[in-house]
């Protein structure tokens, strides 16, 4: 099927929810991408930071395929290996004690949100269930997710949202004035949605050392910087705080849907049979994908990642064009004299995938990217912004 056939069913079938981009991709190896016409493209997304080894990886199809050969679908009324197996290896990497999967980082953030309403109704009665987010912040688009969101761009033609959530700026003043009936406060270490815009370090920590006083949990939502993108394993590691609920999702599983909603120290018991579920969260073909994606972000790769990361942002710096960068690790936002979203086309055109953040340009690529496919990137980027 050519571009124009693929097209045309998505545009008499598909909801309008997206406005795509010009080309349809069917094959690639790492973060080179071929699409339909055969003209090859540099991924600087990876799928929205989702495909972290790239595509066409032989050892994580090799996992997949093997799990394919024994069984695709187990139901949660019974055990399965692969879930047993990953809730291991993210508890014992990371100290929390116990995980939920679901299928996405909002579903994941869903999960964590209801989680804390009922720790602090069951410790603290019925009048104590506030969510504090924060300011240009992004947690999904269900409708508690996307009352937690802290843009008012999303705050449209869906009323009435979810009671008892407010968003407010990203100081301890403002965490403050809203603490009275508050049963969590919710953080992404770096706001990627609305400009790739990492936290201030002295504020994570006096809100984590807040929190801890009041017992208002902390919940940290690494969907998207967690699993290897900044450098560390999750975000919350480079701020010297622990999370009492963690979410993560996009990149985990490499490509394939996962969710996970990880409870730390006090929140270990907090649901009970009933509380919570999901038919598919904790599939065995997206946790044997997983525990390959996890088993793989070592110590030594995770400093790869930090070179990279300090070798895009080196090049970046010496171009035209480029006004500020933000982000951490190899989540990256460029701000740049162009609009973003012109610069975005500009680059598809020439062979070169990016995304954008409000005002920015964003750089997520895969983790695996090479130093031939960052040059040849780094290349069509500077045309475009000179």
């Amino acid at each position: 099927m050519d571009f124009e056939q693929i097209k045309q069913l998505d545009e008499l079938y598909g909801a309008e929810t997206f406005a795509r981009f010009p080309v349809a991709f069917e094959s690639g190896e790492g973060a080179t991408l071929k699409a339909t016409d055969g003209k090859e493209y540099i991924d600087f997304g990876a799928g929205i930071a989702v495909n972290v080894f790239g595509v066409n990886d032989g050892e994580w199809k090799n996992a997949v395929i093997e799990q394919l050969n024994k069984i695709q679908h187990v139901s949660n009324y019974y055990y399965s290996e692969p879930q047993a197996r990953l809730a291991a290896m993210l508890c014992e990497r990371t100290g929390a004690r116990r995980v939920f999967f679901a299928n996405s980082g909002a579903e994941a953030n869903e999960c964590a949100f209801k989680a804390a309403r009922k720790y602090s109704f069951e410790k603290y009665g019925a009048n104590r269930y506030k969510l504090i987010t924060l300011k240009n912040s992004f947690h999904g688009r269900t409708l508690f997710t996307l009352t937690a969101t802290g843009q008012d761009a999303f705050h449209r033609y869906f009323d009435p949202f979810v009671g008892g959530v407010v968003s407010v700026d990203a100081d301890m003043k403002s965490v403050r004035r809203e603490a009275d009936g508050a049963c969590a406060v919710v953080i992404e270490c770096v706001q990627g949605e609305s400009g790739v815009n990492a936290l201030n370090g002295e504020f994570v920590r006096a809100l984590y050392e807040f929190c801890k006083e009041r017992d208002i949990l902390l919940i940290v939502d690494e969907v998207q910087t967690g699993n290897g993108r900044t450098g560390k394993i999750y975000a919350y590691e480079h701020f010297g705080i622990m999370p009492d609920i963690m979410t993560t999702a996009k990149g985990l599983a490499g490509g394939l849907p996962i969710g996970a909603c990880l409870f730390f120290g006090k929140t270990e018991h907090v649901y009970s049979p009933g509380d919570h579920g999901s038919t598919f969260g904790g599939n065995p073909v997206c946790c044997a994908a997983a525990i390959n994606v996890f088993s793989r972000l070592t110590e030594e790769f995770l400093y790869e990642v930090q070179g990279k990361s300090e070798y895009l942002r080196a090049k970046l710096k010496g171009f035209d064009g480029v006004k500020k960068i933000t982000g951490l690790g190899m989540m990256i936002g460029v701000e740049t004299e162009k609009n973003a979203k012109e610069v975005a086309a500009q680059c598809l055109k020439k062979g070169l995938l990016v995304l954008t953040a409000h005002d920015r340009v964003r750089l997520v690529p895969p983790l695996t990217i090479t130093k031939k496919e960052m040059d040849e990137g780094l290349s069509i980027l500077k045309e475009v912004l000179k």
